[in-house]
């Protein structure tokens, strides 16, 4: 049985990642920052396990790696999902707004990215994905922050992605539009019918529709595709 680490698993896309892994077999572990009761509820639901850490914070991740490796051995897949928004314009984000946005969407993939892959190298086998943002392909006005961390996470993709290849690792991105998640509490009902008007498909997608994807990259049936970035807007980034 292969073992799945989630990261900001709680609640959301990560949540629904969980479960379409454990459907697919995996054990796996539900990694949360502070939202305990919902991340050790979804565990008992799927037959995984709740593992709390800050994934910004080195020390927490690399006391979360070594928990993992000395009850499963190690982490065979890998989703970089946690991650935190900011809508504000540029003049108005602080120092403290921009390391917090990066903080946790990109360093906070390298930490934990990097404490599990020499396992996956050993063992010769490996899935990453990486959950980045439309804006991070195209850019979103009052939303530059968010935006230059998810591109950073696109680009992370790549590079990281030729480096492991022949190792047997794989590591791709997905790129979601509008989800129906609390992230997007921000909006107003009326900001989010504009939103919602200008989606090719109609409509916001369901958190599970993003982990459909994440599934099948994690699967076998995506053994040849490393490196990319795959889109899942409705149509509104093309």
């Amino acid at each position: 049985m292969k073992t799945a680490l989630v990261t900001g698993a709680s609640r959301g896309i990560g949540a629904e990642i969980a479960r379409a892994l454990a459907k697919d077999g995996m054990f796996v572990y539900v990694n949360y920052c502070k939202s305990r009761d919902a991340a050790e509820k979804l565990a008992a639901e799927i037959g995984g396990a709740a593992i709390q850490a800050d994934v910004s914070d080195a020390a927490a991740v690399a006391t979360m790696a070594e928990r993992i490796e000395a009850e499963r051995g190690g982490v065979d897949v890998l989703v970089n999902n946690a991650g935190v928004s900011l809508v504000k314009m540029l003049c108005d984000t602080t120092c403290e707004d921009w390391d917090r946005i990066f903080n946790v969407n990109m360093r906070g993939a390298y930490l934990v990215t990097k404490a599990v892959m020499d396992g996956m190298v050993r063992r010769k086998w490996g899935r990453i994905v990486n959950i980045s943002s439309m804006w991070g392909e195209v850019g979103a006005s009052c939303e530059v922050a968010y935006s230059a961390s998810k591109a950073a996470l696109i680009g992370f993709t790549k590079a990281l992605a030729k480096e492991l290849s022949l190792s047997g690792i794989r590591v791709n991105c997905i790129t979601p539009g509008v989800v129906d998640t609390k992230m997007n509490g921000c909006f107003t009902e009326e900001e989010m019918a504009e939103i919602t008007a200008e989606i090719p498909l109609g409509r916001i997608a369901k958190p599970s529709e993003i982990a459909a994807v994440a599934s099948f990259l994690c699967s076998e049936r995506a053994d040849y595709i490393t490196g990319q970035t795959i889109g899942a807007s409705g149509g509104l980034v093309i």
